[in-house]
C-alpha cells in the first residue's frame, strides 16, 4: 500500500471512529431520556414505531439523495431480506421481549458480549483474520464493562432465565447483522443499505404490535418529545451513523464502541438526572478505554509482510 493510500484509509477510518463515537451517545442517552419521560407508550408500540419512522424517514432520504441509484441488485436482495430480519426486526423483538421478563441490569450484563459475538462470527464466516491483540482488546473492554454494570447486582436467578435467554439470542442476532451487512456497505452507499434494511423489516410490525396503543390517551408533551428523541435520534440518526462506520471500519470494531455506552448513561445519570456516580467507573473506564485502545491500534507488519503488501497495492 503506497504512503498516499495509507493516508486517506487512515481518514476514512477516523470518520468511522467520530461516527461510532455519536452512536454511542445517542444509543447512550435512551436510558436517561426513558427515566426522564414517564412510560405512557409501551415497548411494542415503540418498536413498532421505531421500525415505521425508520422506513419512511430513512426510505424516502434515500430516494431524494440517491434516485435510482437506490434500487439493489437482485442478487443482494436476499442478504438485505436476511438483515431486515436479524438487525431489526428480531433484534428489536427479542430484547423488548427478553427485557419484559428479566431486568434492566441484566440486560445490560447482556448487551457487552455483542462485540464477542460479532469478532467470533466474523472470524468463523472468514470475514476477518483472528487477532490475539484485537482479542485481548475485546476481553478487556468487556471487564471493564462488567466492573461498572456488576455494581448494581444482576439477579441471574432461575425466574429470568427464559428472559437472559432471548437477550443473548438478541445480541447474537445484531452481531451476526453488523457481519452479514459489512459487505452491502461496500457496494452502496450507507443511508442505501440502512433504508432498505428498515423497508424491508416494515411488515412485520402488525405481528407484534398488532394491539398496541401507537397513541396513548396520557401522553404529554413531555412523553412526546422523548419519543421524537428515541425516533430521531436513538433510531435514525443512531443507525445510519452506524451504517457509515460500518463502511469504514470492521464489524468487529463497529461492536467493540458497545462498551462506550455504559460510561455514557452513567454521565447521564449524573449530569441530567443528578443521580451519584457508581462506584468503581474510574476504573471501568480505565479499562474500556485501554481495551478500545487494542482494538483499534493497528498492528506493524514485518518488513517481510509489508512489501507483500506493498506489490499487491501496485496495479
Amino acid at each position: 500500500m503506497t504512503a498516499h493510500a495509507a493516508l486517506v484509509d487512515a481518514r476514512e477510518r477516523k470518520k468511522g471512529y467520530i461516527a461510532l463515537l455519536w452512536v454511542q451517545v445517542l444509543f447512550g442517552l435512551f436510558p436517561a431520556v426513558r427515566h426522564w419521560a414517564p412510560d405512557h407508550f409501551s415497548a411494542r408500540a415503540i418498536v413498532g414505531w421505531r421500525i415505521l419512522v425508520g422506513a419512511g424517514v430513512l426510505g424516502g432520504a434515500a430516494v431524494v439523495v440517491h434516485r435510482r441509484a437506490m434500487l439493489p441488485k437482485r442478487e443482494d436482495l436476499p442478504r438485505l431480506v436476511v438483515c431486515a430480519l436479524f438487525g431489526i426486526a428480531l433484534n428489536m423483538v427479542l430484547f423488548l421481549e427478553g427485557l419484559d421478563r428479566s431486568t434492566p441490569v441484566n440486560a445490560a450484563l447482556i448487551m457487552p458480549v455483542i462485540p464477542v459475538f460479532t469478532y467470533v462470527i466474523a472470524t468463523l464466516l472468514g470475514s476477518e483474520r483472528f487477532d490475539a491483540q484485537r482479542g485481548i482488546g475485546i476481553a478487556v473492554a468487556l471487564t471493564g464493562t462488567l466492573v461498572l454494570l456488576l455494581q448494581r447486582g444482576p439477579d441471574l436467578s432461575h425466574a429470568y432465565l427464559f428472559g437472559n435467554l432471548l437477550m443473548l439470542t438478541n445480541a447474537a442476532s445484531y452481531a451476526y447483522f453488523l457481519v452479514l451487512a459489512r459487505p452491502l456497505t461496500q457496494r452502496y452507499p450507507p443511508l442505501v443499505v440502512i433504508a432498505w434494511v428498515f423497508l424491508l423489516a416494515a411488515p412485520t410490525v402488525p405481528l407484534f404490535a398488532w394491539n398496541a396503543d401507537f397513541f396513548p390517551a396520557g401522553a404529554g408533551s413531555r412523553e412526546w418529545g422523548a419519543l421524537v428523541f428515541v425516533l430521531l435520534g436513538a433510531t435514525v440518526g443512531a443507525y445510519l451513523l452506524n451504517t457509515y462506520a460500518l463502511s469504514k471500519v470492521s464489524a468487529s470494531t463497529t461492536a467493540a464502541y458497545i462498551y462506550l455506552q455504559p460510561l455514557v448513561t452513567c454521565a447521564a445519570d449524573y449530569f441530567w438526572l443528578g443521580r451519584p456516580l457508581q462506584e468503581g467507573l474510574l476504573l471501568a473506564a480505565a479499562l474500556i478505554f485501554t481495551g478500545l485502545a487494542l482494538v483499534l491500534r493497528k498492528r506493524k507488519l514485518p518488513p517481510a509482510a509489508a512489501a507483500v503488501v506493498e506489490g499487491e497495492a501496485r496495479p
